[in-house]
């Protein structure tokens, strides 16, 4: 998983999948995390959308989480401001670890 220290925070390589049925994390694809959003790839609502999701799922604010990379693309790169690389890679780690438990 690429999680790599950034300015103010860490980098999260993330492979986004826009129109899903409901927000969910899926699991490591090709070094990223992959995450379904519900809401469509028109007009930035997926990111949006993304980068609340992902805000929940760390503990962080919706304003410490931003596409920074990657905005009109399925790949991209999310900036997790005040969030240390330890901290994210424990987070990212238990919700892969639950998702393998769960199959």
């Amino acid at each position: 998983m690429n999680i790599r220290a950034g300015k103010n925070g860490v980098i999260l390589e993330i492979k986004a999948v826009p129109g899903a049925q409901k927000n969910s994390i899926c699991g490591e694809h090709g070094g990223a995390l992959k995450v379904k959003v519900a809401a469509p790839a028109d007009k930035g609502k997926a990111n949006r959308e993304l980068e609340d999701f992902l805000a929940d799922v760390f503990g962080i604010s919706k304003s410490s989480v931003e596409v920074v990379s990657g905005k009109a693309s399925r790949q991209k790169q999310v900036l997790l401001r005040g969030m240390t690389q330890k901290a994210a890679a424990e987070i990212v780690e238990n919700i892969l670890k639950q998702k393998q438990e769960d199959l």
